[in-house]
């Protein structure tokens, strides 16, 4: 790269193949870049500056891949957006994530762009945050401490506002794991923009549970881009929880989403707005699980 066209404050570039050293060099302050879709995005925005040093992770191995060990299902931080696309283990365990995926901005795009920058960007919109979220998926973080040091963090825990995470700065998110959903599992995930592809969301939103006798159990409810984090909609599922799915149930849990909303006028859509898709995508994804 020349002086030329080498972006402003960036001194020094580091290409780990190792996460230990990847961590090392991340301990001493670092930009880290994998696909970079949003990192551009943000700097030529003014949003964020280089530091530095810019550590590109993307040839560190041990942060790919997609694989079930144990009854839980990881996910490397660098899987790309395309590789959860395609991945038949996430076809049968995570459909909705996989959904996710498939609303995932282009294809060019999707092959750059990695599960766990998405995760990392922290935004209220972002789109494989809200079928994670119904997966109770937790978040791995390594740092440096002479070793390689390693703490596990909620998803549901790991977000703290708007592009905002509890991530330290000399964290690494590594990879993303859940359980393997219980037989009978059902999971569905819907999203609306201002434009049909290529756009953030306006909302997003999932229902999952195990289906049987009519009611769903295990229910986990979540929204995107209608607070300032991705939320769990507690109130909705306790409204869901072991009950048959007639249609006053329906109509209920829809009310109910209402309080687990707090979203915001802006640019996408106004809070009315919001709102109303909440219950309409609630309503809708459930009459698609009695139907089915």
């Amino acid at each position: 790269m020349s002086a030329v066209e080498q972006p402003s404050g960036i001194e020094h570039y580091a290409a780990p193949v190792a996460l230990a050293e990847a961590l090392e060099v991340l301990a001493g302050g670092a930009t880290v870049v994998a696909g970079g879709t949003d990192l551009m995005v943000q700097v030529e925005a003014g949003a964020i500056s280089y530091r530095p040093t810019l550590l590109n992770i993307r040839r560190v191995a041990e942060l790919g891949g997609i694989a079930e060990e144990g009854g839980r299902i990881r996910i490397g931080a660098l899987a790309t957006i395309t590789e959860v696309l395609e991945s038949a283990l996430l076809a049968e365990k995570a459909p909705a994530l996989v959904a996710s995926a498939d609303h995932f901005a282009s294809d060019q795009i999707r092959n750059a762009a990695t599960i766990g920058g998405n995760v990392c960007n922290a935004s209220p919109a972002g789109d494989t945050i809200v079928p994670l979220l119904m997966l109770d998926a937790e978040v791995e973080l390594a740092c440096w401490q002479g070793s390689v040091s390693l703490r596990s963090v909620a998803l549901e825990d790991f977000f703290t506002g708007p592009g905002a995470t509890v991530k330290a700065e000399n964290e690494l998110l590594t990879a993303i794991s859940f359980a393997r959903p219980a037989a009978g599992s059902v999971a569905r995930f819907t999203k609306s923009g201002p434009r049909p592809a290529l756009e953030i969301s306006t909302v997003s939103a999932g229902i999952s549970g195990v289906w049987a006798g009519g009611a769903l159990t295990g229910v986990r409810v979540a929204l995107g881009a209608v607070a300032p984090t991705p939320v769990r909609a507690r109130t909705t599922e306790a409204a869901l929880e072991g009950k048959p799915l007639d249609d006053g149930v329906i109509a209920a849990a829809a009310e109910a989403a209402l309080g687990d909303c707090s979203p915001i006028d802006d640019v996408r859509a106004s809070a009315w707005y919001r709102n109303h898709l909440v219950q309409v995508y609630i309503e809708r994804m459930l009459q698609d699980v009695c139907n089915s």
